[in-house]
């Protein structure tokens, strides 16, 4: 994590010490596996020469871990867990690429888009429809930043309680696709208590050690505005999703169980 600048960081020094020392989470490996033959010894050997050899600021960036759930625009059953990986270009933009796990082989799901809510209340009305609120997944305690000390990531939820986050998935590895089929889907975050699968909540608080239950209490001080007007439009019938011509299905939940490495809906 970075320091607070007048350019906007996630969090003062003083946080970014506390994350540091803060305990490692549990790994959480991808669902699937990708097709293809294994990586080459040249392959392997161009990785090596170009992590020691190539600067990659974009990737460096990306600063901050959050795991939360997001759900299929017009298909609330059909739910996943999404590992962020953040960084914040100022105090109220932030940008965030999606992975299905937390280890070297995590396919790329997609990305989120987080803005203020003094931005989000600037857009046009028919864009606002795209995007979801964070209120009740700071608040219920569903979304997570894994592996930092509590006082570290209750300071970072407040910054997060009244933004707002556009997130397209293009990788659909919850519904057990090996390889990017289809076109991009728009993905919504929950809004009220029951709506998140309860055992794929409790799946993934197992694996990584913590309770969300008492995340929620650790929070309580926390008290988000009202959610801007626009915002989580599917609530209210105004439900956006492409088509995909390529007859791919998107929308089929599966069972979670037991032995799940990542956190998937019921049917």
């Amino acid at each position: 994590m970075r320091t607070t600048t007048s350019q906007g960081r996630w969090v003062p020094i003083g946080l970014m010490v506390a994350a540091l020392t803060g305990c490692a989470m549990s790994n959480t490996d991808s669902p699937v596996q990708t097709p293809g033959q294994a990586k080459a010894s040249d392959t392997e050997m161009l990785e090596v020469g170009a992590q020691w050899l190539q600067d990659k600021p974009p990737i460096r960036a990306l600063n901050m871990y959050l795991d939360g759930f997001h759900f299929y625009n017009g298909h609330p059953g059909a739910q996943m867990e999404a590992h962020h990986y953040c960084s914040a270009l100022n105090e109220e933009v932030f940008q965030c690429v999606i992975y299905d796990g937390n280890t070297a082989e995590a396919k790329l799901m997609g990305v989120e888009y987080i803005i203020s809510q003094r931005l989000f209340t600037q857009l046009p009305a028919k864009e606002k429809a795209l995007w979801h609120s964070h209120a009740h997944e700071v608040s219920s305690g569903q979304l997570v930043a894994p592996g930092i000390p509590q006082v570290a990531e209750t300071r970072l939820m407040e910054k997060l309680a009244n933004t707002y986050g556009k997130t397209w998935h293009t990788w659909h590895t919850d519904q057990d696709k090996q390889l990017p089929l289809g076109v991009p889907q728009l993905m919504m975050g929950f809004t009220a208590d029951g709506q998140a699968d309860a055992q794929m909540v409790r799946q993934r608080d197992q694996r990584l050690g913590i309770d969300s239950a008492e995340k929620k209490k650790a929070r309580a001080e926390i008290k988000p505005g009202p959610v801007a007007t626009g915002a989580d439009a599917w609530q209210k019938g105004n439900v956006i999703q492409l088509n995909d011509p390529t007859g791919h299905q998107h929308v089929m939940p599966r069972p979670a169980t037991a032995s799940d490495e990542n956190a998937r809906s019921q049917p």
